[in-house]
């Protein structure tokens, strides 16, 4: 139960396996409980959609404030595949955002994290893309991915699960993934698809229309390494169609971004 001081009217949705996980705090924040104006109202965390920093600092803080952390890890997202691996005895300070900050200091260039430190909120930012969170309950460590048509392609939904079994040691069949709103099957058009998206993925294509399925694509990018379907969730909302409940990039390109973030205590 979050503190009615401390929700400022958001209601962020959650994974329930995730939310059955001790030690561990996430959420999928929609646009709801912030103080950016149109066409960014009101909870965009974006710097980079035009959007008052002032307003875009609040927000972030009010995130922060609502998990219950003392500090965050924004990337700066650019649709590859690169992922962080966050260490505490390699982890610049300067990366992080903290209550009473004005402005980020410094930003790590990646589109998707691991990491084992606690006290952290690892945040992805988007607007139809996926953001993937996953957490190995066992070994306490959590990841977050950002997740484009373009990342999809490059399979960083494997790439970081190989992060997480690779130099964390986890166990695949340990590690539960969530996929976060974004873009569905109902309106992921690709009018150009045979020169965007390799021959081997057009299964995923609709039969009726040039639509594409990436929730499906993710969930078998999943299966392929290991994870038991059990273990992944997806919340099948789409940010095009879902009124103006969240984001979208696709809908209004003028437009915030919403938080999706995970941490352990």
């Amino acid at each position: 139960m979050v503190p009615d001081d401390a929700s400022n009217g958001m209601d962020p949705l959650r994974f329930s396996h995730l939310a059955g996980c001790p030690d561990l705090v996430h959420a999928v924040f929609d646009r709801k409980g912030g103080v950016s104006s149109p066409p960014f109202d009101t909870l965009n965390v974006g710097f980079s959609t035009g959007d008052d920093p002032v307003a875009v600092t609040e927000n972030r803080n009010r995130i922060l404030s609502y998990l219950g952390l003392s500090r965050a890890l924004f990337l700066h997202q650019v649709h590859g595949s690169d992922i962080l691996e966050l260490l505490a005895e390699n982890a610049d300070p300067k990366l992080f955002w903290k209550p009473g900050m004005s402005l980020p200091t410094a930003c790590a260039t990646a589109d998707g994290v691991v990491t084992d430190m606690s006290g952290l909120a690892l945040v992805i930012q988007v607007a139809d893309c996926q953001a993937v969170m996953m957490a190995d309950p066992y070994k306490k460590v959590i990841a977050n991915v950002h997740s484009g048509w373009r990342g999809s392609l490059e399979n960083i939904i494997g790439k970081c699960v190989d992060v997480m079994t690779g130099r964390f040691r986890c166990r695949p069949e340990d590690i539960l993934a969530g996929i976060s709103p974004s873009l569905g099957p109902c309106c992921a058009e690709f009018k150009h698809f045979r020169k965007e998206i390799p021959q081997n993925l057009w299964q995923y294509k609709r039969l009726d229309k040039d639509y594409f399925d990436f929730w499906a694509l993710s969930c078998d990018q999943l299966l392929e390494k290991g994870l038991r379907h059990d273990h992944i969730k997806k919340m099948n909302l789409c940010t095009r169609c879902s009124g103006d409940l969240y984001f979208s990039y696709r809908k209004a390109k003028k437009t915030g971004r919403f938080a999706c973030a995970i941490g352990l205590l």
